[in-house]
């Protein structure tokens, strides 16, 4: 099974690493490291799932593909 993409990204303005799921509104993380980040924003796309489901909101599949895989068509 495919998994969500997750971006990484410093953020000046908040001093640390953000990574968020582009597929999973709202699903973001922070951390002062890039490894941080991620363990955080795994954290959160679980419960952002669990949310969802006892809500019964559709669960969007993983569909978003960075610009720099499209063009290589991987």
């Amino acid at each position: 099974m495919r998994d969500y993409h997750i971006n990484i990204f410093y953020s000046e303005e908040d001093g640390g690493y953000i990574a968020d799921i582009p597929d999973l509104e709202a699903c973001s993380a922070f951390g002062q490291t890039p490894e941080e980040a991620l363990q955080e924003v795994q954290k959160a796309k679980e419960l952002w799932l669990q949310a969802a489901s006892a809500e019964k909101k559709p669960i969007p599949p993983p569909k978003y593909r960075p610009v720099i895989y499209q063009a290589v068509g991987a």
